[in-house]
């Protein structure tokens, strides 16, 4: 059978591909759990230091700082060096840093280690996407870059499952061991992305030919080669400032809004889950299954989107998903102090219907930039958007303090609509393009 006119986008999806959406996908189910398994503990953790609410606040904020300076480091030296080299550095840094927070003592020290955290989660974004869409088919380019999403969603599950049990057997430290315990998954996922080859598409960006027909032939088969690649080198050179002209500068407007709009109300109702449900009256039992449910229909929220996503399109399902996700939080601003199960259904129905625009955070950004600043791009994206998510996640124990949860759940929701905003305005239709055609300006 001959593959001289196959494009490599064409092909089914084959075990390489499988591997690999794996050995990327752990990064965002540890992402998911490192940054849910704070509020997990927060209260005894609060208790055992002595925490103020200022430092609650930061301590909670200080991975999306951290995320802010990783995304911008891991998209660079991604585009610089290479997407194989910089795999592993995130898993290194989830150990180590998870690790050392079973021995810390102070707000400051814990709030750094947290940032280190953050850094890997920073650097995570921009690699393991950007390798997993550098090699995909077009046909399973959206629904596999939308299950990294579930993955973080999964990973937040795992957190609230596996603390709990921590906690209620960990004595009293428990919650150290519950901080401390991402440091497993780290040395789980750093195992298992071992072998993984580089992209042959960035090789040839720089000039490494033989290489990159060389993974090609391993990956695809040796009856392919680079003549069923369907990317070319640009003509211009292009570099991390193309992110601000040349027309990439409303792409990455639009990321960085939809994506910091999207995540702003989730990371927030994560981070202080307990304290957010409590103060919608739901408490005890009520608060306990009431997080394990919201986090269940988060990732079903998301299952639903990636099977939508070629046949709804990108930009239909970035709007409506928006649009009701944001109704749901002006109905809980509204009926805040109603009975725990109107409560339940509204947090419910915006934690379904935001998987639309949480799928397409790492789809979009990949999509919409081509190789030689597609890391970059994720880099940045994330950063930006993670700006937006830390003020809000610093601010909600003050706004409840002071303001009460009808206000805070008001202002989610403006956040969200802003979003609405900004996908009617900006969002671009990528579905049936190959990865050349959907990052081109032309």
């Amino acid at each position: 059978m001959t593959t001289f006119h196959t494009s490599i986008e064409d092909v089914p999806l084959n075990a390489f591909h499988k591997r690999l959406t794996i050995r990327s996908g752990g990064g965002s189910f540890v992402d998911g759990y490192v940054l849910s398994i704070i509020g997990v503990c927060m209260l005894q953790m609060t208790a055992a230091l002595g925490l103020s609410t200022f430092w609650q606040g930061m301590i909670a904020a200080s991975a999306l700082i951290g995320i802010f300076f990783g995304g911008f480091l891991g998209g660079w030296l991604t585009d610089r060096f290479g997407r194989k080299r910089i795999f592993f550095v995130g898993p290194t840094l989830f150990v180590l840093a998870s690790v050392t927070q079973l021995w810390v003592e102070s707000a400051v020290v814990l709030f750094f280690l947290r940032f280190m955290i953050g850094v890997a989660v920073g650097i995570e974004y921009p690699v393991a996407t950007s390798l997993l869409v550098e090699f995909l088919p077009k046909k399973y380019r959206g629904p596999r870059l939308a299950t990294l999403t579930i993955l973080w969603f999964a990973g937040a599950a795992c957190a609230y499952l596996s603390g709990d049990f921590i906690l209620r057997h960990g004595g009293e430290d428990g919650w150290r061991l519950v901080l401390a315990s991402s440091a497993v998954i780290g040395a789980a996922l750093f195992l298992i992305r071992l072998g993984t080859p580089e992209s042959p598409r960035w090789l040839l960006g720089k000039g490494r030919a033989a290489e990159a027909e060389a993974v090609i032939k391993q990956v695809y088969g040796l009856g392919f080669s680079l003549r069923n690649l369907p990317e070319q080198p640009e003509e211009k050179k292009l570099s991390v400032l193309s992110l601000l002209h040349s027309g990439y500068g409303k792409r990455m407007l639009f990321v960085a809004m939809f994506w910091a709009c999207s995540v702003i109300p989730v990371f927030a109702v994560y981070a202080f889950a307990p304290t957010v449900l409590a103060a919608l009256n739901l408490k005890g039992d009520w608060a306990s299954l009431g997080s394990i449910a919201i986090t269940f229909l988060f990732v079903i929220g998301c299952i639903v989107a990636t099977n939508l996503i070629n046949g709804m399109g990108r930009r239909s399902m970035l709007i409506y998903s928006f649009l009701l996700s944001g109704l749901a939080l002006l109905g809980l601003a509204a009926f805040h102090d109603a009975s725990e199960m109107l409560v339940l259904t509204l947090f419910g129905a915006y934690a379904l219907f935001i998987g639309g625009a949480q799928v397409l955070q790492l789809v979009y950004p990949n999509e919409l930039f081509p190789t030689e600043i597609r890391a970059c791009a994720v880099g940045v994206g994330t950063s930006l958007s993670r700006v937006g998510a830390a003020i809000g996640t610093w601010l909600v124990p003050m706004t409840l303090d002071s303001y009460g949860i009808g206000f805070t759940m008001y202002a989610a929701a403006a956040v969200t609509l802003v979003g609405l905003l900004f996908s009617l305005a900006l969002a671009p239709e990528t579905r049936s393009l190959n990865l050349q055609q959907a990052s081109s300006l032309t």
